[in-house]
């Protein structure tokens, strides 16, 4: 039975709950620091953490607030601290006794709250949603205040059935967590057979080396050093960014362009269908086959342009030999010590190349895209998985902590 509140992520709590205003939960603490508080330092994944443990873990460091360091809040254990980014995920209960800055906003806790079950209730998304409308203008890196907390009224039920919530959330959302991380490990276990399935199809087989299986007429290349501003009807040109697939061509509505005078200084880097261009720069590796209406196209300096000769190497096989784990340790073994890591067309002319029989290749080229292609399924579903779960798990709390689960039949 509910108290009759039909509006919002409120509709239906039970009857026995109180509709609390904030105020009455909640007073804002404003009391100055103590000498021997630590930093602390919120955060929406590691909730609040000493400020030295956060940058341990998380390996980010943390602007100093030297010269504030005696004029910052203080913080009991329990404690809820509103942060910069509270409007995203919610408020984060502090375990710590310390200081934070005082861009933050202190909740202390009145004697109705049971910290484990209020650490759930004011992250949930059903709140976190209605947070949001207590002002028109958050961004990241603005505050909520602590009238606009007070906006919101809380769902409070008894000290003891937040206790039990907390203990069936803790409980609920832990097996949720540990089905996640196994999911996740699945899909690292996945990607490594992929990667190995790639190296050991493409063993065994002599080698030659990348500019021995290029056109001579047509001799590998970089492209545009200066592109200039976008042209409306211009010579389209394909730079690292937009290489996305392992071999798909671009789309040529998505490419920028290049005025055609600029172009006409580039007839040496001219695209034709069929064409290999693998990105040098700093995201070096990746890799596109250009498709038959980016025939006229262009390359950046940082992409190079190959024309494979088709009587000595299968395009597709080729693409697979440098998506290899052999090239990528290649590349690496190279460039290693480089103050800029990128690859340099010298090197990408070296490098070396399975070379089986044109009919071997092809071959080798359809199983693995037939191999990849059913990893990639399975990939993408435990994917899938792992966002319904997640979805579960929001949801999940928020049924909770607005008593939409009966915490005392699913124990």
């Amino acid at each position: 039975m509910s108290v009759g509140i039909d509006v919002g992520w409120l509709a239906g709590i039970p009857s026995t709950w109180r509709l609390m205003p904030a105020k009455a939960s909640f007073s804002e603490r404003r009391e100055q620091n103590l000498p021997d508080d630590v930093h602390l330092t919120p955060s929406q994944i590691h909730g609040v953490l000493p400020q030295a443990e956060y940058m341990s873990r998380t390996g980010n460091s943390v602007v100093q607030n030297i010269q504030g360091q005696d004029n910052m809040k203080h913080v009991d254990p329990d404690d809820f601290i509103i942060h910069l980014r509270s409007f995203q995920g919610g408020i984060e209960r502090s375990t710590y006794k310390g200081k934070v800055s005082t861009a933050y906003t202190v909740l202390k806790p009145s004697k109705i709250v049971v910290p484990d079950y209020f650490r759930w209730l004011l992250k949930s998304d059903g709140y976190v949603q209605e947070l949001r409308t207590t002002t028109n203008q958050l961004r990241d890196g603005q505050s909520i205040k602590f009238r606009d907390f007070a906006k919101i009224s809380l769902p409070v039920p008894l000290p003891e059935e937040q206790r039990a919530i907390a203990e069936y959330l803790d409980r609920e959302t832990a097996r949720i967590d540990t089905l996640i991380e196994e999911q996740q490990r699945l899909i690292e276990m996945l990607g490594e057979r992929r990667v190995a399935t790639v190296a050991e199809t493409l063993d065994g087989s002599q080698w030659t080396q990348v500019r021995r299986l290029v056109d001579h007429d047509r001799p590998m290349t970089y492209g545009i050093l200066q592109c200039g501003e976008p042209v409306e009807g211009g010579v389209v040109y394909i730079g690292p960014s937009d290489i996305k697939g392992e071999g798909l061509s671009p789309h040529r509505d998505a490419l920028r362009t290049t005025a055609p005078e600029i172009a006409s200084a580039y007839k040496r880097s001219v695209l034709k269908s069929g064409d290999v261009v693998v990105s040098i720069g700093p995201a070096y590796g990746k890799v596109a086959v250009v498709s038959d209406d980016l025939t006229g196209a262009n390359l950046t300096q940082d992409t190079v342009r190959i024309a494979l000769r088709p009587d000595l190497v299968d395009t597709r096989f080729f693409v697979w030999a440098l998506l290899s784990r052999q090239t990528a340790e290649y590349w690496d073994y190279q460039i290693m010590g480089a103050t800029f890591r990128r690859l340099n067309l010298g090197t990408l002319a070296r490098t070396p190349i399975p070379l089986p029989a044109i009919q071997e290749q092809r071959r080798i080229a359809a199983y693995l895209d037939e191999r990849t292609a059913k990893i990639d399924s399975l990939i993408a579903e435990t994917e899938r998985f792992i966002e319904l779960a997640r979805e579960r798990r929001s949801a999940l709390i928020t049924a909770a902590v607005t008593g939409q689960v009966d915490v005392r039949e699913a124990a």
